[in-house]
């Protein structure tokens, strides 16, 4: 039940990340660290401090960076990219699609301020079209994490995970409520058991549905919350298995519903077991410069439009 789910702390995704990367390090002597001028957004001193040999600061040179970390893995070395989710992706796409993935080079593309929850730095910075770029991408693998735990468990795990991996996460301070240990690449996590209506979601969605989940129950809504952080490859399964119980669906994350989550749930669902889906994502649309909070509801991405989304996919199932 909702109810048991215990928030144990505050803090931001990528803290998750920097903490991740350092104790990687410490046990993989191969793991290099690289950034474009944004260590400390990425919250990187503490490998830099550790790690001084292992550290290289690229500048402002995202598509170098991702050149060099290319190069890099053909010594053996498993280099961590890390700049803004907009620069990691958007401005250097030619890059990771001709030396990265096109030659399965084993290099980890971690963005940081992803999302509409970037806020204040605004639509230049809020990339909501990542993870349909990176998914689209052979052999790409999309982790796209709940909380700081999972973000840090995600971090250590991709460094034994062989082959290219895109790693999202972002910039503001959010709840904690997943334990390390029960991160799994791949595999998705069920939060709670329903069986009125799915609900998938991903990264700070998860929590949002979460909240959504709780004011569900108090209408009698019975509801399935799974938090599908990897989104490919996505756990088809877990997927199925949720849909033929609730026989509807609702999706949510931060990113345009057109290549993101939602469109991956869809297909699942299509191929196997058709049902009314609703997404909750941004629609179309570039984001603007406001408080995370505030941008989250005006662009929809609140538990008051989830809580409508349950409520029109149950009314479409009956």
């Amino acid at each position: 039940m909702l109810e048991n789910i215990q928030v144990t702390g505050n803090k931001d995704t990528r803290s998750g990340f920097g903490d991740g990367i350092l104790e990687a390090a410490r046990k993989n002597d191969q793991i290099v660290a690289l950034t474009a001028d944004l260590a400390g957004s990425l919250k990187l001193n503490g490998f830099m401090k550790e790690f001084p040999e292992r550290f290289i600061q690229c500048g402002i040179a995202e598509a170098n960076m991702m050149g060099i970390a290319a190069g890099l893995t053909i010594g053996g070395k498993i280099p961590y990219t890390t700049t803004f989710a907009n620069f990691s992706t958007g401005r250097v796409y030619d890059q990771i699609r001709q030396s990265i993935a096109y030659s399965d080079k084993n290099v980890k593309i971690c963005a940081s301020h992803a999302g509409l929850t970037l806020g204040e730095d605004g639509a230049t910075h809020q990339i909501l079209e990542d993870i349909g770029l990176m998914k689209m991408l052979p052999g790409m693998t999309v982790i796209v994490p709940a909380d700081y735990n999972q973000t840090k468990a995600a971090t250590k795990a991709i460094a034994e995970y062989e082959g290219p991996v895109y790693l999202r996460f972002g910039r503001p301070v959010w709840p904690i409520f997943t334990k390390e240990e029960d991160f799994v690449i791949g595999k998705a996590q069920t939060i709670c058991n329903g069986t009125d209506v799915s609900i998938f979601a991903c990264g700070h969605m998860v929590w949002i549905a979460i909240e959504a989940g709780k004011i569900l129950q108090e209408k009698g809504i019975s509801v399935e919350i799974v938090n599908i952080h990897t989104i490919k490859p996505i756990d088809q399964d877990a997927i199925l298995q949720s849909i033929k119980k609730t026989k509807c669906a609702v999706t949510a994350e931060e990113h345009n519903i057109i290549g993101g989550l939602g469109d991956s749930i869809a297909q699942v669902a299509s191929k196997n077991f058709p049902i009314p889906i609703e997404y909750i994502g941004t629609n179309d649309t570039f984001g603007e410069s406001g408080k995370p909070s505030e941008l989250l509801v005006k662009y929809g991405l609140d538990a008051a439009h989830i809580v409508a989304a349950a409520e029109k996919a149950i009314s479409r199932k009956n």
